[in-house]
């Protein structure tokens, strides 16, 4: 079973038993957190679809830890005007495994 699911501003396809970075989120490791934005529900049976989300559908999930990204780079530059910027910065987010998707 599949399900397109909101978390933090940002749309995820998610499965039970998967785990996957999302934004940072303001909870604890080990927390169990609930989803009720869900978007879509794909099983065997067949597909539902909400408009914009359904009403009975959640997501369970639980919060392994926080952790921070990749450097980021950000460089800006203007031709023959000898400027030159240079900033960088590691994003948070937070690893979350999906416990059930409760349909």
């Amino acid at each position: 079973m599949n399900a397109i699911v909101e978390i933090a501003g940002q749309q995820y396809n998610v499965k039970a038993g998967q785990e996957l970075h999302v934004n940072q989120l303001e909870a604890e490791a080990g927390d169990k957190l609930t989803f009720d934005k869900v978007l879509l529900i794909h099983s065997d049976t067949g597909t539902r679809v909400g408009t914009p989300t359904l009403s009975a559908a959640s997501v369970e999930a639980t919060v392994v830890d926080h952790e921070k990204g990749d450097k980021v780079i950000i460089f800006k530059k203007k031709r023959r005007k000898g400027y030159k910027v240079k900033n960088g910065f590691r994003p948070s987010y937070t690893r979350i495994k999906i416990d059930n998707i409760i349909a």
